[in-house]
């Protein structure tokens, strides 16, 4: 009389394969920009710097800068947050930062140059600008809690709107007529500086599967 081992079959998991569960999330891939719709900062410096001049008129007096410097940095604040996808915080704080903190960095930077428009002197203008900009816009990312972004942001806005105007200055740019902003060359050296800055200190999206 033989006996009869039973047979040993394989446990029956009721849950999905480890590491292909429905909704699993994965570490976000490193990035190095933030995406396609930062593009559209290097088309709003040219739209929003030319309605901040066309305004308050050429940046010869402390009103017009006060004035062309308001719509352009609420103009460039607006696409930037849009761009941003969420990065810079809420809409109102970033736009208005940017309105307020442009109108005073453009209005002391253009005083302090007494209005030239030498290579020398849009370079300084763009330092104290930019500084001031970024100082307004690095304590918003602050208070809206990103703070690993904030100190970065607020230290290279003056760097970059020097050498913004320092590229415009150099491809032959009419900048005799005293614009609020550099245009289509520094726009795109902003871009892609800036870019690199923000897809470095913000997280990449999560990743589900």
């Amino acid at each position: 009389m033989s006996i009869s081992t039973p047979q040993r079959h394989p446990s029956r998991s009721t849950g999905p394969p480890v590491g292909r569960s429905s909704g699993a999330r994965r570490d976000p891939p490193e990035r190095w920009f933030p995406g396609w719709r930062w593009v559209a900062v290097a088309l709003a410096f040219p739209v929003a710097g030319y309605v901040g001049w066309m305004i308050g008129g050429r940046v010869d007096g402390v009103g017009a800068a006060l004035a062309g410097g308001a719509l352009t940095g609420a103009g460039l604040g607006a696409v930037e947050w849009w761009a941003a996808d969420g990065a810079l915080g809420r809409a109102t704080a970033w736009i208005g930062a940017g309105a307020v903190g442009y109108a005073v960095g453009l209005a002391a930077g253009a005083a302090l140059v007494g209005y030239d428009t030498d290579l020398a002197s849009l370079a300084v203008m763009g330092l104290v600008s930019g500084a001031v900009l970024g100082g307004a816009q690095g304590l918003v990312l602050a208070r809206e809690g990103r703070r690993a972004l904030a100190l970065p942001w607020a230290l290279a806005m003056p760097l970059l709107f020097a050498l913004g105007w320092c590229a415009s200055t150099g491809i032959g740019v009419d900048v005799a007529d005293q614009f609020t902003v550099f245009g289509a060359a520094g726009a795109i050296v902003f871009t892609l500086l800036s870019g690199l800055l923000l897809a470095h200190f913000t997280p990449a999206p999560e990743v589900t599967e």
